[in-house]
């Protein structure tokens, strides 16, 4: 299910919004939760069990490590291998095992499975938590059912951005609402399916028609280009907007990057949660 579709818009969204804003502030933390579980079982029925593997393996090892300080860095090390191994079979163990095979003598079974929807992102951000705790950015969530919201949450859980758990952790126990704030969230996400359905997908038709003469290979050299940045930057507008809608402040993801003066401001401006992530939690450490 993804937010361009008529499921989203005309059934899941509006039965969400009405209960999600008549229940009890308490219950404001489950209702966001159970939709994104649902949200998330409609597209990966059967992942959502990895999901929720991975979720807990990381709330306890990430507990178990800000109380034992004598191990507490195996016990990051232990929750990054734990988290990360999952993405690594999921995504390359076919590419690695059909490498391999061109050695002569090894014919490794080539896994058949599909890759779970938004593997990646949860990934990193339960690496990214366990660091944040680690590094005592932040205390390690002591309600698991917080840090099951902060990974599953329907906005950013399919294409991002990467949300940085030090950022919204104040937002997952207490966060404002109002009229101005949801007007703002229900623009900014109609302004992201307009990049997407109007632009990012005529532009894609576009590409499926040009030709092979040489106006033809830069004109869908252009198309292509404009298209995944529609794309994109469609998909984290319509996650900045929903999470507005329901009290979240998500990160910006994208800054016109395609007016850059150069390859290193293009990657400030592009993708800006994966940039941050990779320059937080692996170049500087490293």
């Amino acid at each position: 299910m993804v937010f361009s579709s008529i499921p989203f818009l005309f059934y899941f969204l509006p039965v969400l919004l009405p209960i999600y804003y008549l229940v009890p502030r308490p219950a404001k933390h489950i209702v966001p939760l159970l939709f994104s579980l649902i949200f998330y079982a409609v597209g990966e029925p059967v992942y959502i069990l990895l999901m929720l593997f991975s979720i807990t393996q990381s709330y306890l090892l990430v507990n178990l490590s800000e109380r034992d300080a004598k191990r507490r860095k195996l016990w990051f090390v232990l929750t990054v291998i734990l988290s990360v191994l999952p993405l690594v079979w999921y995504k390359y163990a076919g590419f690695l095992a059909t490498n391999l095979n061109l050695i002569p003598g090894v014919a490794l079974p080539i896994p058949k499975h599909s890759l779970p929807i938004g593997i990646s992102f949860y990934t990193f951000q339960l690496i990214g938590y366990a660091a944040d705790v680690y590094m005592k950015r932040c205390p390690a969530q002591k309600n698991p059912l917080h840090l099951a919201l902060y990974v599953s949450l329907f906005p950013q859980l399919i294409a991002g951005p990467i949300v940085r758990y030090a950022d919204v952790a104040d937002q997952l126990v207490e966060r404002t609402h109002s009229a101005e704030k949801f007007a703002h969230g229900i623009l900014r996400f109609t302004v992201g399916v307009g990049k997407k359905v109007l632009i990012a997908n005529t532009l894609g038709e576009l590409c499926k028609a040009l030709g092979t003469s040489m106006l033809g290979v830069w004109g869908y050299a252009i198309a292509s280009a404009l298209q995944i940045y529609y794309d994109f930057s469609g998909y984290s507008d319509m996650a900045i907007g929903l999470g507005k809608m329901f009290g979240f402040d998500i990160i910006e993801n994208f800054n016109y990057p395609y007016i850059s003066g150069s390859i290193r401001e293009f990657w400030r401006r592009w993708h800006i949660s994966l940039s941050t992530w990779f320059k937080e939690y692996l170049y500087i450490p490293l």
